[in-house]
């Protein structure tokens, strides 16, 4: 598995600052490794809970429970997205979360427009992030990641770690709906796509480029696999 020490490090650093200790990474091994058995390809989805704490009762701490569910690998996103700005910032951006009520809106909202996802923006049309997945941009040879509250993917982090093993450079800035045209082309990227091109964002067009999305695939796969 790739990145694995990023998703532990997420966990423990979300269940700090959710339930006040951390679950600790051998027990989340132990745990993974139990609900694996013996499979060998497989979607994992971690998730901490704590059932004391409810809308009442919410000044508990403590070492959260954890729930895995193990599943077939999905299919990836798709390829040549296009996708629909939408101005929304998710609750608590930064952490990994199931309030997905405005994301699913949001998703559905796109797909009824005629486009396959939806781009979230703040409402000064700074781009932040998509609906289950993080956007990058490229000019020339440097991939740009816009800046703004949003969960920074793991394999977003991957691909930027990877990037000068294939001739690309890295960046993070604030990008706007109105600075598209300074980009040569767009991509999406999340744990079942490492890379697909963005071809259209609302009305602005971007060319496929096959071989900017496996130099950036391979940058990804730069990362070695890493036993659970």
């Amino acid at each position: 598995m790739r990145g694995l020490n990023l998703h532990l490090a997420r966990l423990e650093a979300a269940s700090v600052e959710l339930f006040g200790e951390p679950v600790g990474e051998d027990r989340l091994r132990d745990l993974m490794r139990a609900a694996l058995a013996d499979r060998t390809d497989a979607f994992m989805r971690v998730s901490l809970f704590s059932p004391e704490i409810t809308h009442r009762a919410v000044s508990w701490t403590g070492r959260p429970r954890v729930m895995i569910g193990v599943f077939d690998p999905p299919a990836p996103l798709g390829a040549d997205l296009r996708v629909m700005p939408a101005p929304y910032i998710r609750e608590v951006p930064h952490l990994k979360h199931v309030a997905t009520f405005g994301l699913i809106r949001a998703r559905r909202a796109a797909v009824r427009a005629g486009f396959d996802d939806a781009l979230f923006t703040d409402f000064d049309l700074r781009v932040l992030e998509g609906t289950l997945w993080n956007v990058g941009f490229v000019a020339g040879g440097q991939v740009v990641w816009p800046e703004g509250p949003k969960l920074e993917g793991v394999t977003q982090a991957l691909i930027a770690a990877g990037l000068s093993s294939v001739g690309l450079t890295t960046s993070d800035r604030s990008v706007r709906l109105t600075d598209l045209a300074d980009f040569d082309h767009a991509f999406l990227c999340n744990s079942a796509t490492p890379a697909a091109s963005i071809v259209a964002v609302g009305e602005h067009d971007f060319p496929p480029n096959p071989q900017l999305i496996a130099r950036l695939t391979a940058a990804w796969a730069f990362a070695p696999e890493q036993e659970i």
